[in-house]
């Protein structure tokens, strides 16, 4: 059965940060629906002039899975644009869940995190040797619940490097669990706000600077918060390039 849906990760803003496979993709698309609020329309410059572009900020489930469904029934090709990678916060899961019930093929396309593009924006490592060796990728419940196991100051118990979504305007709470779980007050955070847009903002503080540093700049969404020591962890080595490190892999 021939592929006719395609979920793309379109990356975390910048155009050019498409993959080739997703660029191919929405270029021999017949109908396009992205994520309007979140993705810079550059991403679909790569269109055919014929094809059908819906926004999806506006639409619920039903209205995006029926321009899905009435165009595989006409033969068309659909790329159906989440921000960053789909496999995050993306809210595929439902969305697949209606082809599978109409027996419809679909493919996911992998693409840029925000998280990767914030990363680099910051100039760091998530995984630092004898600092970090593991990324707690997490948010602060809100209007979505969160499982019971997975609130935020059980997972700050680990001090691993951690990277907070959709919780900006939450971030009094966040600084409440962080705290509660023994995250210190000096602990370093950073905030990348609409990491790789060209008004992206970079903010660098203490966790006990967190909140008044958040309402100074206005960040109220679009960012993401980082937290753990590898923000201060500049000039440290690895062991993978040490001369006297026996190796398989480099």
């Amino acid at each position: 059965m021939a592929v006719q849906v395609y979920f793309i990760g379109a990356g975390p803003g910048d155009p050019e940060l498409l993959t080739i496979r997703a660029k191919d993709i929405i270029g021999r698309a017949d109908v396009i629906i992205y994520a309007d609020s979140l993705i810079d329309p550059q991403v679909c410059a790569s269109a055919r002039e014929d094809a059908e572009i819906y926004g999806s900020a506006s639409l619920n489930l039903e209205e995006i899975t029926g321009i899905m469904l009435d165009a595989v029934k006409r033969g068309k090709v659909v790329a159906r644009l989440h921000s960053g990678d789909p496999s995050l916060y993306g809210a595929i899961q439902e969305q697949m869940a209606v082809l599978d019930e109409q027996e419809i093929e679909y493919k996911i396309v992998p693409g840029v995190s925000s998280l990767f593009a914030a990363a680099a924006a910051l100039k760091t490592e998530l995984t630092v040797p004898e600092l970090s060796q593991t990324v707690i990728i997490t948010r602060m419940e809100g209007r979505t619940p969160v499982p019971a196991l997975e609130n935020l100051k059980s997972l700050a118990a680990h001090q691993a490097s951690m990277a907070i979504y959709l919780s900006a305007s939450l971030v009094s709470e966040v600084v409440a669990e962080l705290t509660a779980a023994g995250y210190l007050p000096d602990t370093p955070v950073a905030v990348v706000y609409r990491a790789a847009w060209p008004d992206e903002l970079v903010l660098r503080t203490t966790l006990e600077n967190l909140v008044e540093c958040m309402r100074t700049s206005g960040i109220k969404k679009q960012a993401l918060i980082l937290v753990g020591a590898f923000l201060k962890a500049k000039g440290r080595r690895s062991r993978l390039y040490d001369q006297d490190f026996k190796h398989g892999y480099r």
